[in-house]
């Protein structure tokens, strides 16, 4: 079981691991690149430097021959000036022999500083030896001079003059003849070990250069795959956001299509309820009011006390007529129906105003606005919970109404002075006067604006696209014909106790 386990747990580390490394494989061969980039930066630059110290010590070893090679020729032309003043006892051949072993010291000492610096103790301790045996051949030639000379000579810049100094002169030549191949083997072989660095190089350039090139094409098709993936992803996001934006607008539609359809048949059971009240709670009221009217007039003089209980019954049924009028104009307004749109606004605003005090500004066109009954019921119910709200809570003097026309829309236009909607009202979801308002307009296809003016009180603004009278709505399909299967009740003329309805309530 634990072997189980601990090879379960080594599989998932390798799968993590291999996950990992695949995801970031770009940044992985970017930094082998980089690291064998710079190795490679710093073996050319290493190998730059030993071919340039070789070459210089190539350029050193073959100056150093040539300057043997022309200490030797300096020594053939001191010992022809020699020759040349033995035979014709000239001055200025001695003077030549000095101004030569002059030249030949300074050439002795530049080998010299050379010797000490490059050469090993061998060739170092025969270049001793053979400057010795230089500066005593000088010495000899110059004893030489002086004693063959007529008259004392001038022979300071010879350095000196020294007798009895035997010079092999053939040993002179032979040990500065290998002095000056052991300096053309030493420049050649500096010279071979600059080519070979210099292959070295190129090999290495060669190869940093190969593979630096794989790496960038590894790279650039992981980074290409990479991109490809990122287009699918991306492309397949906006497919699926496309489609999630064609669910939410076809939710959307079906949303307020059946908002309309919901507030079709509550208009439809309001007016279905106002109906029944009128017809038959009216009739109830009306027959039950001409009994008790009947009653107290035949008991008026018979018993004044009962008399006088029927009266205060009379009363209270009138009470009752007018709050059955005041549910039923609330629920089915009847000057709407029977009026239309501006005349019920302007009866709803003069209700509100003289209930609550307010100084009416009034914009109503002066005919009767020809629109559907769906598009007056929404604006009425707009106008009707707009003046509620304002009686509830602005505690304002002055409502404007203002209803205007045009370009296809009517629009309703409602403010008031007072303290005005707080914006966090605006956004709250448990407002339903609001949340119904703007329910009832978006299921028209409508614009909704509420805002708090802009010195205090409260702007709403409807505007309704005007259909033709008559005919369906082409953007809720099924949804007329669903209303149109709203069960609707005719009621009868005549009431369920058998009376004929004396008046219309």
């Amino acid at each position: 079981m634990e072997t189980a386990v601990s090879d379960g747990a080594e599989a998932g580390l390798t799968t993590r691991l291999t996950d990992w490394m695949h995801q970031r494989s770009w940044a992985i061969a970017m930094t082998v690149a980089i690291v064998i980039t710079c190795g490679g930066l710093v073996i050319l630059e290493t190998a730059r430097q030993r071919i340039a110290s070789e070459y210089e010590a190539a350029l050193e070893a073959r100056n150093a021959s040539v300057q043997l090679s022309d200490l030797a020729g300096q020594l053939a032309q001191l010992q022809s000036h020699e020759s040349r003043f033995l035979l014709t006892r000239d001055d200025a051949d001695a003077r030549s022999y000095c101004a030569r072993a002059a030249d030949i010291r300074r050439g002795i000492r530049s080998l010299d500083t050379y010797f000490k610096r490059a050469a090993d103790s061998a060739e170092l301790s025969s270049f001793t030896q053979i400057a010795a045996l230089i500066g005593a051949r000088i010495g000899s030639g110059a004893h030489a001079l002086q004693q063959a000379a007529p008259h004392p000579l001038d022979l300071a810049a010879c350095g000196g003059a020294a007798a009895n100094s035997n010079v092999d002169g053939s040993l002179v030549t032979s040990t500065l003849s290998l002095l000056r191949d052991n300096e053309e083997r030493r420049a050649q072989r500096a010279l071979d070990a600059s080519r070979a660095d210099q292959r070295v190089s190129t090999l290495v350039a060669a190869g940093l250069s190969a593979l630096n090139i794989v790496l960038f094409i590894l790279l650039f098709r992981n980074l290409g795959i990479q991109l490809d993936s990122q287009a699918r992803v991306q492309k397949q996001l906006i497919t699926q956001q496309e489609e999630l934006d064609q669910l939410v607008n076809e939710r959307t539609r079906q949303l307020e299509a059946l908002g309309w359809h919901l507030q079709a048949v509550s208009e439809n059971e309001k007016t279905q309820l106002a109906r029944e009240l009128h017809d038959e709670l009216g009739a109830i009221l009306t027959a039950s009011k001409m009994d008790v009217a009947w009653a107290r007039r035949k008991l008026q003089d018979a018993d004044p006390a009962i008399a006088e209980k029927l009266t205060r019954a009379l009363e209270t049924l009138d009470q009752g007529i007018a709050l059955k009028r005041r549910i039923i104009e609330d629920m089915r307004p009847t000057v709407l129906a029977n009026f239309g749109l501006v005349t019920a606004l302007r009866t709803l605003a003069d209700e509100a105003a003289q209930r609550n005090g307010w100084a009416l500004d009034l914009h109503l066109p002066d005919d009767e606005l020809q629109l559907d009954e769906q598009t007056e019921i929404a604006l009425f119910r707009v106008a009707q919970e707009s003046l509620t709200n304002a009686a509830k809570y602005a505690r304002a003097t002055q409502v404007t109404i203002d209803v205007g026309t045009g370009h296809g829309e009517v629009s309703l236009h409602i403010a008031d002075n007072g303290v005005g909607i707080m914006p966090a009202d605006l956004t709250r979801t448990h407002t339903h006067g609001l949340m119904g308002m703007r329910q009832r307009v978006a299921a028209r296809g409508g614009r909704f604006d509420i805002r708090r003016g802009e010195l205090h009180g409260t702007d709403i603004r409807v505007v309704l696209p005007v259909p033709t009278v008559g005919v369906a709505k082409e953007d809720s399909p099924g949804v007329d014909q669903i209303v149109e299967e709203a069960p609707r009740r005719v009621p009868d003329d005549t009431n369920a106790q058998g009376h004929a309805p004396v008046e219309r309530l």
